[in-house]
């Protein structure tokens, strides 16, 4: 079958090949489609910019040694325990530590938690540490001179005898007593120690219930020392 066209009409002008326009055309074409898409990127990235400029900038930090994980009173703080962290400027304690080495070895004067920026103020010497389990306390004993007659290394009871009488009463066993800061060198006499008048307290290392006891009786009792081996 033969598809028959009408034979176009006496004088009309051929049809018009098809031709694409310009690209500028097209492209204007293809923006007035997407004039909402592209407003909305526009106004996102604006407020984006808008919230960056005016969000305040980070507070400063410093580096800080911190604990590693919660430390008891009386522990020797061990490279383990440490590590360095970045805090911020105003949270950091004055003096704090910015090298694990500067707190390696010392002892912790009390229970710490961890994270917690350290400063020699929350540390003391090792000389002020005693066996594990134990803390160190100072005692001012009833007779001033027995305490400068006392060497680091000796084990003591300490009983508190009442001031209105009655039977003394053991607060400690085997206490052992631990050198004090600053303690002068031995210049002879009993058990190495030159006796003065001045009432020295003895530094002892007692377990924590020993310290409470101790701390009770020294309110309305006199404490002594016995040696024992």
């Amino acid at each position: 079958m033969a598809l028959l066209t009408p034979p176009s009409a006496p004088g009309s002008p051929p049809p018009l090949p098809h031709v694409r326009g310009p690209a500028r055309v097209r492209a204007r074409s293809a923006l007035w489609r997407f004039r909402f898409l592209l407003a909305a990127v526009c106004l996102g990235a604006a407020a984006a910019a808008t919230v960056q400029a005016l969000r305040p900038p980070g507070a400063a930090t410093v580096p800080v040694v911190v604990l590693a994980h919660d430390v008891g009173a009386g522990a020797v703080l061990a490279a383990g325990d440490l590590v360095v962290a970045d805090v911020p400027a105003d949270a950091a304690p004055g003096g704090a530590f910015r090298s694990p080495d500067d707190a390696q070895g010392h002892v912790a004067a009390v229970d710490l938690p961890a994270r917690l920026p350290l400063a020699p103020t929350l540390l003391a010497d090792t000389a002020l540490a005693g066996p594990a389990g134990t803390v160190v306390v100072a005692v001012r004993l009833d007779d001033p001179a027995v305490a400068d007659l006392l060497e680091p290394g000796l084990h003591l009871d300490l009983v508190a005898a009442r001031l209105e009488g009655g039977p003394g009463e053991t607060v400690a066993r085997r206490a052992l007593v631990r050198p004090a800061p600053g303690a002068r060198a031995p210049q002879g006499g009993l058990l190495g120690a030159a006796p003065t008048d001045d009432g020295s307290p003895v530094l002892v290392a007692v377990t924590p219930e020993e310290a409470v006891r101790i701390a009770q009786a020294s309110v309305g009792a006199r404490l002594v020392a016995v040696v024992v081996p």
